[in-house]
């Protein structure tokens, strides 16, 4: 496995982050313990996936691949754990994730990633996904947290084989609905940029969530309307299996809750999108989404639930 040399994120050249360049008055950005690291490679070995390469650099911890899936044994599971409080002001993080040819693996979170308030400067993190040929990849981490006045930009490259599949998602919350009086979309700008590509360089979908609710607030009217939550599961895969899943996927539109599925450009495969008013019923979505992926992809089911998540 040939993986490259890990950069630490820099998306500071983001126009919605142009008004949020101030150093903190604490460590100035990216300083020692604020430019956290993740290098994964994952590779077949005897019969199952393992994590043949590591490299770590705090507050990013990965310890080892678990393989507790008994529906998947041969899968591996890994754990993503910040050491810190969360992500805080001048975070700069990197996350490498490379799979070989027939690898299979699952990446989460330990828990819900807390982009803490902040009064200067602003948090980014840069993601390089790398699926050969035949590989497998679970990237669902917890949802995502934006506190009162947080500022974040992340972005996720992805170079996908086309027999390859990438189960991509991302669950965010309006804030900490229920703190105090409530902090319902009081941050000041989450960015969110997803990019796939062959390994041959063509380009197959990209797509930029940008959200300044001080500018444009999202409960509106062809935005979020009166929903506070939305997740959006980005599936790369051949096109036999997007169709498919897409037969399977019912639109939803209730008072709670608001789902449906389309496909992406260049034959990359799906979007699945949920809105709701509160993180439970959005995960369940896209879980139940995650069911049908991993039935049609690998014909396995999904491990129950941990009783604490």
């Amino acid at each position: 496995m040939t993986v490259p040399a890990l950069t630490v994120a820099a998306l500071a050249d983001q126009p919605e982050l142009a008004g949020y360049q101030d150093e903190p008055a604490q460590l100035p950005s990216g300083a020692p313990g604020k430019n956290g690291s993740l290098r994964l490679g994952f590779a077949p070995r005897g019969g199952r996936t393992e994590l043949v390469d590591l490299h770590r650099r705090a507050p990013l911890l990965v310890q080892q691949a678990l393989h507790w899936d008994e529906g998947m044994p041969d899968l591996a599971c890994v754990f993503i754990v910040s050491t810190s409080g969360g992500t805080l002001q001048g975070d700069r993080y990197a996350v490498d994730i490379a799979l070989d040819a027939g690898a299979r693996a699952h990446v989460t979170t330990q828990s819900a990633t807390k982009i803490q308030e902040m009064d200067a400067n602003h948090a980014s993190q840069e993601q390089e996904i790398r699926l050969a040929e035949g590989s497998y990849l679970e990237y669902l981490p917890d949802p995502v947290i934006p506190y009162a006045h947080s500022r974040f930009a992340g972005r996720t490259r992805a170079t996908v084989a086309p027999d390859a599949t990438l189960l991509f998602a991302e669950v965010v919350l309006p804030g900490r609905k229920y703190y105090g009086d409530g902090e319902l979309f009081a941050y000041d700008v989450y960015s969110s940029t997803f990019e796939a590509r062959r390994p041959d360089g063509r380009e197959l979908c990209a797509e930029k969530v940008l959200v300044e609710p001080g500018r444009f607030h999202p409960a509106r009217c062809g935005v979020l309307g009166g929903f506070h939550v939305w997740g959006t599961v980005m599936l790369i895969t051949p096109p036999a299996h997007a169709e498919r899943i897409l037969a399977r996927v019912p639109a939803t539109v209730r008072e709670d809750l608001a789902a449906g599925a389309s496909r992406l450009p260049n034959d990359a495969g799906l979007v699945y999108r949920v809105l709701g008013m509160e993180s439970e019923p959005v995960q369940a979505a896209v879980r139940d989404f995650w069911t049908l992926v991993r039935r049609e992809v690998v014909d396995r089911p999904v491990p129950a639930r941990f009783r604490w998540r």
